[in-house]
């Protein structure tokens, strides 16, 4: 089922989705099991899968030259998401990024996709590399994600890279698209940041689901600028709860975020981060508990692999 269609079959009630990642290299689809197991008994209709983009290592040669060497360290989106829809019958939902993919790429990505019966997707640019200061696309890759949210929606009405390609089947995707109520970083202000997010509406997305924030008033603000701009399509918020004390500093640097005085005050008090987690959880599910009294559609978590605090939050929830 798409999304939107779990949206429109809410019945008036808040629902519950989270997020995972893949597991590092080595381990098994057991690890990926073990962190959704505990989280199954609130019944998500679906469950987010990201992808992570191949990096690269420079290996020195015995004659003194770089060797570039691919290095994946997570295993693949595609399979897992097969896994999760096989085990537990819910539908998951794959990252699609521009980022390390050429159109042709991103098309064979979708076909794969479509063979498994996944008919939802996730089309964001993706971050840069390590080894990149700022984003680049692959050569004959998109630049941006409303180019990739456009070629998605034409191969839903079968128009495929190659026009010669005989008797092209129509997929039937679903597309999110990220949203950013404090703006994405690159953005000079969160208005130029929402009219571009609106040109991913535009192209044929059909719901947003926000990055992790920890003010709800940011969020309702946001919606609400989303609503004056022109934008119709559901708005689900992304949460995340904090669990250490070095996430003060980490989470505004990675995820460009304000964390409120009122959090940061109470994890300054804390003696280690057993009580530190115990912070987040009873922050994240007075968030919760706001958004819910907002009647949106979906709560949906940022599990990070680790699934014990989500199901805290979740028990007092849902």
């Amino acid at each position: 089922m798409k999304v939107i269609e779990h949206i429109e079959n809410k019945n008036g009630n808040t629902q519950f989705s989270f997020e995972i990642l893949p597991p590092l290299k080595g381990r098994n689809i057991q690890s990926v099991f073990d962190s959704i197991d505990p989280l199954m008994e609130f019944k998500p209709p679906f469950i987010d899968v990201t992808y992570h983009r191949e990096e690269y290592v420079y290996k020195e040669m015995e004659n003194g030259l770089l060797q570039k060497k691919i290095v994946r360290k997570r295993p693949g989106t595609v399979g897992i998401c097969a896994a999760i829809q096989n085990k537990y019958k819910v539908d998951a939902i794959p990252h699609v990024l521009c980022g390390g993919f050429t159109k042709e790429d991103t098309e064979n990505f979708l076909i794969d996709l479509d063979f498994l019966g996944i008919d939802n997707v996730m089309a964001l640019r993706g971050d840069a590399v390590k080894s990149e200061v700022y984003f680049k696309p692959e050569k004959d890759g998109h630049c941006y994600a409303d180019g990739l949210v456009k070629q998605i929606i034409q191969m839903n009405k079968g128009k495929y890279l190659d026009d010669e390609t005989v008797n092209q089947s129509k997929t039937n995707f679903c597309v999110g698209v990220a949203g950013y109520p404090e703006k994405h970083m690159e953005a000079p202000s969160l208005r130029s940041d929402i009219a571009y997010l609106k040109k991913k509406i535009e192209k044929g997305a059909s719901y947003i689901v926000t990055q992790l924030f920890f003010d709800n008033a940011k969020f309702f603000e946001f919606v609400a600028a989303c609503r004056k701009s022109g934008i119709t399509v559901p708005i689900i918020p992304g949460l995340k709860p904090i669990s250490t004390k070095k996430q003060l500093s980490i989470l505004p640097h990675r995820f460009h975020v304000d964390l409120p005085e009122a959090l940061t005050n109470e994890v300054a008090k804390c003696k280690d981060n057993k009580a530190v987690r115990q912070v987040g959880i009873e922050w994240c599910i007075a968030q919760s508990k706001e958004l819910i009294k907002s009647e949106t559609p979906f709560l949906h978590y940022y599990s990070m692999g680790k699934s014990d605090n989500i199901r805290q939050i979740a028990s007092n929830l849902f």
